[in-house]
């Protein structure tokens, strides 16, 4: 099964799980689109219909229909936009908050009836699944992206994640992943919260990149490390954000140069470097991980 098929069998098995297949929503006159739309309306005042149009992907003509019915029954008020005499905006009435009232309600008793019973770890994993899922779709509006220090759980994320993309993108073999796995360890055991940080970038509880300033063990020189972004993060500008992030903990914490390995192959990273300041000092033919590679050596005067 591709991941097409896998993508519509999730979904069919979802909307029949959380009851969105019925014509009737939560035992409501409603249907799940139109619960949809006074959802909007109760949560952002004076929306316009062609803002409700595109935010839930809708039919214009549909959506009017919907609203007409919504009128009759009293339940919202067009008036013209102050801020654009040609277009009208939409607001709830009371009798159309009061009708969304118990349908929130319901809503919530709902979720939490199909999740009573079930194990807590479960539902975390569900709900982080869920976080995942949103930012691989549409990384750029799954909530605000942070910069944060490591965290439990992000050692085995990074050690995972580097075997795995570089597995994949570069060919190699299972020699990284347990290098990967002793600077981390190593980071834990000896870091110096004065000189050396973690940044983790996270939407949520999604985990998109990270990048490391760590001593060299040259004096006042610093070395960045696990530079990674995760392929639906890309594009974004947030290894631009982690980088300058990692280059101004570096010069704070009173480094006078930075120095990180990389291999030619990382065309946009080294393009990134460059446009920063490093300078490449060092580029040699070797044979590691099981594959053939140009080793990289770049350096910044901080």
């Amino acid at each position: 099964m591709d991941s097409i098929d896998r993508i519509r069998a999730f979904n069919r098995s979802y909307l029949r799980k959380m009851g969105l297949l019925s014509r009737n929503y939560l035992g409501t006159e409603m249907t799940v689109t139109e619960a949809r739309v006074l959802f909007e309306l109760a949560h952002d005042d004076e929306l316009a219909a062609r803002a409700i149009a595109h935010r839930l992907d809708l039919d214009e003509g549909y959506l009017s229909r919907v609203l007409s019915r919504f009128e009759a029954k009293g339940w919202i008020l067009r008036r013209l936009d102050p801020e654009d005499g040609r277009a009208r905006v939409l607001s709830l009435t009371d009798a159309g908050r009061a009708a969304f009232a118990p349908l929130e309600a319901a809503s919530r008793a709902d979720i939490a009836e199909r999740l009573e019973g079930r194990p807590a770890a479960a539902i975390e994993r569900a709900t982080e699944a869920m976080d995942q899922i949103d930012a691989a779709l549409d990384p750029a509006a799954s909530g605000e992206l942070i910069l944060r220090d490591l965290c439990v759980g992000d050692m085995g994320w990074l050690i995972q994640q580097h075997a795995e993309l570089y597995a994949r993108d570069e060919g190699f073999d299972d020699s990284f992943e347990p290098l990967v796995a002793e600077i981390l360890a190593a980071y834990a055991r000896t870091r110096d919260r004065q000189t050396e940080r973690a940044f983790i970038a996270c939407r949520g509880k999604v985990r998109l990149g990270s990048i490391f300033c760590v001593q060299s063990g040259e004096a006042g020189v610093a070395k960045l490390r696990l530079f990674l972004l995760v392929p639906e993060a890309r594009g974004l500008g947030l290894g631009r954000r982690l980088l300058q992030a990692c280059l101004g903990f570096a010069r704070e914490a009173g480094y006078v140069r930075m120095r990180l390995w990389t291999h030619e192959s990382h065309e946009a990273a080294c393009a990134l470097y460059a446009k920063h300041g490093f300078v490449l000092t060092r580029s040699e033919p070797v044979h590691s991980f099981g594959v053939d590679l140009v080793e990289q050596t770049w350096e910044i005067v901080l």
